[in-house]
């Protein structure tokens, strides 16, 4: 594929318009991602059971969703550098909202795999698009605030799961749930888009999305799959591993994968303040010890209190893990932030769609617990790249 000449974009801040504005703004386009996203995961039973499907159906189905995000990379990247994040970003942001009021008026199989692709479509589209927005907004601070901004995500999955009891236990429709997302999505893109960053044309470089990887991006890709590989283990495997493992009660088996979110959401309100205390790079080596520490105190001492005390510390560790790599990848001096933001989420995703199965395997053959020992060396292997190279520094 032949270079494209494109330009790079660099922050404009109205002079009429706080940087706290603007900050807000993004944050809330990061909440209503995470929100729409939530809503799906709250009603996921709800929409086997209308459709008949088996564990094994399900299954294949959920897949067409991180099949569509990754297809997507590429070209969300191109629709980001070429049209700016702001662009992107007020069309995709409802768009993905309405895509969500689809999956409830699937009737057959087929056709929740199909309007759940073009879900992932959609919803990387945002991706790409709100965290090239976080990494302006950070730039027009001088300081780390990409931490924060994934904290708003993580704050929305905590309210979608709450909305999305509350209203089944109203025994209100999946279908007219995702309208009331809908309708407070359009209603925060009315109202905030115009407070994100716009950009400015200042240079041209050429960057091809299909050419030589850039070696730092790929690194950093590298590191956010060893990341999101844990984060996708914890959200899968947690409650099976509080079942089987600890032997919980039925009442406990959640505690696992709620320490672990409540430390998460926690460890990314405070990773930026960490930052400007110790640095990005001294805080990733010390994350990948908290994941590596964490998986190990649960593997060794599975019982409630130990493996929930671990659970915690793996939750503090991939708290930042992802936050930072996005934001060294936005900064970097080669490619354009959509397109370098593309490169590292298509890498970094991939924990995400192998790091669930490998669990599955490696329990399938040893034990469960032989399976979480293999995570913890992801936490190890992020503390080593880290130390070995240069692709994160200690600065702001």
């Amino acid at each position: 594929m032949s270079e494209n000449t494109e330009p790079e974009p660099t922050p404009d801040l109205n002079k009429t318009i706080s940087r706290e504005r603007i900050r807000i703004a993004v944050a809330l386009f990061y909440f209503c991602q995470g929100l729409a996203f939530a809503s799906w995961a709250s009603r996921i039973p709800d929409i086997k059971s209308a459709l008949n499907l088996s564990d094994a159906q399900l299954g294949t189905l959920l897949f067409a969703l991180p099949l569509g995000q990754l297809l997507t990379m590429p070209l969300s990247g191109r629709l980001v550098t070429q049209y700016g994040s702001r662009g992107v970003l007020r069309i995709a942001a409802p768009l993905y909202a309405l895509v969500l009021t689809f999956l409830a008026l699937a009737s057959t199989g087929w056709q929740l795999g199909l309007v759940l692709l073009a879900f992932g479509v959609v919803g990387n589209m945002c991706n790409i698009a709100v965290n090239t927005q976080g990494v302006a907004a950070e730039q027009l601070y001088g300081r780390s605030i990409m931490t924060s901004f994934h904290g708003a995500w993580s704050i929305a999955g905590f309210m979608g799961a709450l909305i999305g009891l509350l209203l089944i236990n109203l025994h209100i429709g999946t279908y007219l749930h995702f309208w009331i997302i809908l309708i407070f999505v359009v209603i925060n893109t009315v109202i905030n888009e115009k407070f994100l960053v716009s950009h400015v044309v200042t240079e041209q470089r050429k960057t091809s999305f299909f050419t030589k990887p850039d070696g730092v991006l790929v690194q950093l890709g590298i590191i956010g799959f060893c990341s999101m590989a844990t984060e996708g283990a914890m959200f899968d495997w947690s409650g099976v591993y509080f079942k089987d493992i600890v032997q919980a009660p039925s009442s406990m088996v959640v505690v696992g994968y709620a320490s672990f979110m409540i430390m998460m959401a926690a460890g990314r309100f405070i990773g930026d303040w960490a930052i400007r205390r110790i640095g990005r790079r001294t805080l990733l080596q010390v994350s990948g010890c908290l994941i590596f520490v964490g998986m190990g105190i649960a593997v060794f001492f599975p019982t409630v209190v130990t493996a929930s005390l671990g659970f915690m510390l793996v939750g503090l560790g991939v708290a930042c893990v992802v936050p930072s790599v996005y934001s060294a990848a936005g900064r970097n001096s080669k490619i354009s932030p959509g397109v370098a933001l593309a490169m590292v989420s298509s890498v970094s995703y991939l924990g995400f769609l192998i790091g669930p199965p490998l669990i599955g395997y490696i329990a399938e053959l040893a034990s469960l617990r032989y399976s979480y020992a293999v995570i913890g060396l992801f936490g190890l292997m992020i503390t080593t790249l880290i130390s070995l190279t240069q692709v994160v520094k200690n600065g702001n």
